[in-house]
C-alpha cells in the first residue's frame, strides 16, 4: 500500500524552501493528522534538534509514522558535502549523516542524502569515489540499524553527480551499495526524464522513497505534470513506500497541505 506523507521543516534558514508545513512541530502535527496523512518526513537542523522522548509520544497521540528524516541541514548550515575536497570536510559530513541515520532509525526511518552528495569538482572520477566511499560506509551503518539510505538524483542545477534514476541505479549497482534505495522526486524527474512513468516501472526495485511535487514544484495539481500515468506506473510496478509532499508551502502551508492530500487520495485511494 502507498501511504501519505507530508513535510515538516523545522529549519529557518530554509523556509524559502520546498517544505509544506514550518518551525512548530506539534502544530504541524496535529494538522497532519487531522487532513489525515498518514506520516510526516522531518528536516531538522541537526540529529539532536528533537528530542526522541519528545517525538514518540507525539507520533503516538497523531496516529503519524516518521517516513524520514533530511541531511539538508548539513549542507545548508555548515557546507558539509560527501564529495568535498577536503578530507576533513567528508569526514565530519559523513559524522552528521551517521548522527541523522541513528536518528531516524530509532522510528524505522531512513535518512535521505541529497544536497549532501555535492558536486563533481575538476575531477569527477575522484568525486564518485569519494561519494561511493561515503555511501557505502553510510549504508553499512543504517544496514545495521534496520533502515536502508536512501540516495537522492537531482536536478542538472543542483548537482553535476546524477541526474536520473538510471544513472543512479548504474552508479548504485557498480558499487555494490546493496542497502542504497533512490529517491524518485517528481520534481527533479520532470526536469531530467524523458518518460517519468517508464523510468519508474524501469528501476522500480530501487527506488525506497518518492517526493511529490507538481512541475513547478507547487503541491501536485498546480502544475503541468501528467501524475495519473506516474501513479499507475508506481502502483503496478509494486512500490509500497510513502509519497512524501516536498513542495513549496503555495498559496499557504494549509492550502498546499489540502490540496496535496486531495491529490494522493485522487492518485492513489481513487484508482
Amino acid at each position: 500500500m502507498i501511504r501519505s506523507c507530508v513535510t515538516i521543516a523545522l529549519v529557518k534558514e530554509i523556509k524559502t524552501g520546498p517544505w509544506i508545513f514550518w518551525e512548530d512541530l506539534e502544530q504541524s502535527m496535529a494538522k497532519a493528522s487531522a487532513m489525515g496523512f498518514d506520516a510526516i518526513e522531518l528536516f531538522t537542523s541537526s540529529a539532536a534538534a528533537v528530542d526522541p522522548n519528545v517525538l514518540k509520544p507525539l507520533l503516538e497521540k497523531y496516529k503519524l509514522k516518521l517516513a524520514a528524516v533530511g541531511t539538508g541541514a548539513g549542507k545548508v548550515l555548515h557546507g558539509l558535502t560527501l564529495t568535498d575536497p577536503s578530507e576533513a570536510v567528508r569526514k565530519q559530513a559523513i559524522s552528521f549523516i551517521s548522527d541523522m541515520i541513528a536518528f531516524g532509525a530509532a522510528f524505522g526511518a531512513p535518512a535521505i542524502i541529497g544536497s549532501m552528495q555535492g558536486q563533481q569538482g575538476q575531477d569527477r572520477q575522484q568525486a564518485l569515489a569519494w561519494l561511493a566511499e561515503g555511501l557505502r560506509m553510510l549504508s553499512h551503518q543504517a544496514d545495521e540499524k534496520g533502515v536502508a539510505l536512501i540516495y537522492e538524483p537531482l536536478n542538472r542545477y543542483e548537482t553535476t553527480l546524477f541526474n536520473t534514476l538510471e544513472a543512479g541505479v548504474n552508479f548504485i549497482e557498480s558499487e555494490d551499495l546493496r542497502n542504497v534505495k533512490l529517491l524518485a522526486d517528481l520534481f527533479h524527474m520532470n526536469i531530467e526524464e524523458s518518460d517519468m512513468p517508464a523510468s519508474i516501472r524501469a528501476h522500480a526495485n530501487q527506488i525506497g522513497h518518492v517526493h511529490f511535487a507538481d512541475s513547478n514544484r507547487r503541491p501536485m495539481g498546480n502544475g503541468h505534470a501528467e501524475m495519473g500515468p506516474i501513479a499507475i506506473a508506481l502502483q503496478e510496478s509494486g512500490y509500497s513506500g510513502y509519497v512524501s509532499a516536498e513542495a513549496f508551502p503555495w498559496p499557504d502551508s494549509d492550502a498546499a497541505a489540502l490540496q496535496t492530500i486531495r491529490a494522493f487520495r485522487q492518485y492513489f485511494q481513487n484508482s
